[in-house]
């Protein structure tokens, strides 16, 4: 049994991870602003009212967690909360873009810092990302604050991978998919019960070996 933590767990990916780690007998801690009918329902412990961008009560989780684990390691780490908006060179929203660096980039390593006196040899910190932040990939433009956002959430976490090593903490980046979820207006390729399945495969694939990578959740290694 593992203990997992995941981020933006009250609909969606991170509803949908929360499903599938708790059905295996995992114990699982949710943390979102708000719970949900069907997150009541599935998570172990539910950590609601956080926001991501609220410093303080992002470092507050570290006693919260503290407890719940009862001297016990944090196994898991899901940063998976995040916003997503478009803007063009026709319509810029520079307040826009600095939210999506504070919730999709900086949130994440606050948080990752804040937990890693909780884990220990063999955890995993796992970050939700997006091939949209891949400067390869990028053949279209657009998307200025999410692709930037994303773009910084993988350098932080390579950094975080690097660092962590002799440790023995891995850390993975992850792409689910283009995923029918609210954030797109449930447009999308597959549902989010297929991207949390291939999301938590490449979470139990994830070692010490192979830290640093970023995958799609179908295992295809993505080009940075």
């Amino acid at each position: 049994m593992a203990n997992v933590l995941i981020t933006g767990a009250n609909r969606g990916i991170g509803l949908e991870l929360v499903r599938h780690f708790s059905s295996r007998g995992d114990r699982v801690m949710a943390v979102c602003r708000e719970s949900s009918e069907a997150l009541d329902t599935l998570a172990d412990q539910i950590i609601a009212g956080i926001d991501m961008t609220d410093a303080e009560a992002v470092q507050g989780l570290q006693t919260i967690v503290a407890e719940l684990l009862d001297g016990g390691p944090l196994d898991i780490l899901v940063n998976n909360a995040g916003i997503f908006e478009n803007e063009t060179l026709e319509q810029m929203d520079f307040e826009q873009i600095r939210r999506q660096f504070e919730v999709n980039s900086l949130a994440p390593l606050r948080l990752a810092h804040t937990l890693l006196p909780l884990m220990s040899a063999g955890s995993k910190i796992t970050n939700i990302t997006s091939r949209m932040g891949s400067m390869a990939d990028n053949s279209s433009g657009g998307y200025y604050g999410y692709r930037a956002s994303k773009a910084a959430l993988n350098a932080f976490g390579k950094s975080l991978a690097e660092d962590l090593k002799p440790q023995g903490i891995a850390v993975a980046q992850l792409h689910p998919g283009f995923v029918q979820t609210r954030m797109v207006n449930f447009a999308g390729d597959i549902s989010p019960q297929q991207a949390a399945e291939g999301l938590v495969a490449r979470i139990d694939e994830l070692t010490i070996h192979n830290s640093g990578g970023f995958w799609h959740a179908n295992g295809q290694s993505l080009p940075w």
